[in-house]
């Protein structure tokens, strides 16, 4: 069952990225600095939760 939760976490981070980077072309394209601060602070969020997902999916195979 952790298995299955860490990729489920994994896919769902992959998700995430692809809504973090269409907010970050979109507020480069607004030139909306407030927007492009939130879309970084999201997508290092997104790039946490992939290196825990990885991390966990790699614990799991020793």
């Amino acid at each position: 069952m952790k298995q299955e939760g860490s990729l489920f976490g994994l896919v769902s981070a992959v998700i995430g990225l692809v809504f973090a980077v269409s907010k970050l072309r979109q507020a480069r394209k607004d030139k909306d600095k407030l927007r492009l601060a939130n879309a970084v602070a999201g997508a290092a969020a997104v790039a946490t939760e992939v290196a825990i997902a990885v991390r966990a999916r790699r614990s799991k195979g020793r």
